[in-house]
């Protein structure tokens, strides 16, 4: 436990050095190995890219079982801090999952407020009182979890609002004082938006981009100017090299 303790910590003191993070989102052991060969000092890892490595669907297609099988062997292959997406919890009681995620390896969770097994998005006070339960599970085993709370405020897929921006705020804000050490808002729609995400919130605000353009978020010069603390690739990683390696076979064919 002291060295998933001290990768805790780490992961942590990286949010808060002054400069972007950028924590490339990865699937396996291989995808894991090259980003830390790259040079990078910490990695994601992503629901969506899991489950298609393992044939399986995102949104709940996975059991936890599954999910943290794939995070052990990714925690294992590299000596890096690993955080790692549980999507809502896998309904799973918050000291169970926060006691199975340390065990695979992981010091940091992404945990949205879609319950895609419920069709439905928690209420605000719901979302909050899980992270709170989280980080007191974790606090509890003495590890300083870099809980990300998820939003999806502005995706429109379960719930449309009448002011998606004034709800993410309102539901990021609870997640913060509830111990989030971390917000996420999926799909931000504009830059005046994310200027207002930026301003109105008090921690660390983790955007998704492209890792060939930014796109839709921006750059990472534009990231880094507008003050965006934490960057991550969603599925978006594993897509762009699914298209580079049907490039390079089609000419075999």
């Amino acid at each position: 436990m002291s060295d998933i303790a001290s990768k805790a910590t780490e992961l942590l003191r990286l949010h808060h050095t002054g400069e972007t993070l950028v924590l490339p989102t990865v699937w396996d052991a291989w995808s894991a190995r090259a980003v830390a060969d790259a040079g990078f000092p910490a990695l994601s890892i992503g629901s969506h890219p899991v489950a298609d490595s393992r044939g399986q669907q995102d949104n709940e297609g996975m059991t936890l079982d599954d999910a943290l099988d794939s995070v052990r062997r990714i925690a294992a292959a590299v000596d890096i801090p690993v955080t790692a997406d549980v999507e809502s919890g896998y309904d799973t009681p918050a000291v169970e999952l926060v006691g199975r995620v340390l065990d695979a390896g992981a010091v940091g969770i992404n945990v949205e407020d879609t319950v895609h097994s419920e069709g439905r998005l928690r209420e605000v006070a719901e979302h909050a009182d899980y992270i709170a339960a989280l980080r007191t599970a974790a606090d509890e085993a003495g590890v300083e979890l870099v809980i990300n709370a998820r939003t999806d405020a502005f995706m429109g897929a379960v719930v449309e609002y009448a002011d998606p921006l004034a709800e993410a705020v309102t539901r990021l804000r609870a997640c913060e004082e509830a111990g989030a050490r971390c917000v996420y808002p999926v799909r931000v729609p504009d830059a005046r938006s994310l200027e207002t995400l930026l301003a109105e919130l008090h921690g660390p605000v983790n955007i998704t981009a492209h890792p060939v353009d930014g796109a839709p978020s921006g750059s990472m010069d534009e990231l880094r100017a507008a003050g965006v603390h934490r960057v991550t690739f969603g599925p978006l990683l594993q897509a762009s090299l699914g298209e580079r390696l049907t490039e390079l076979v089609r000419g075999w064919r």
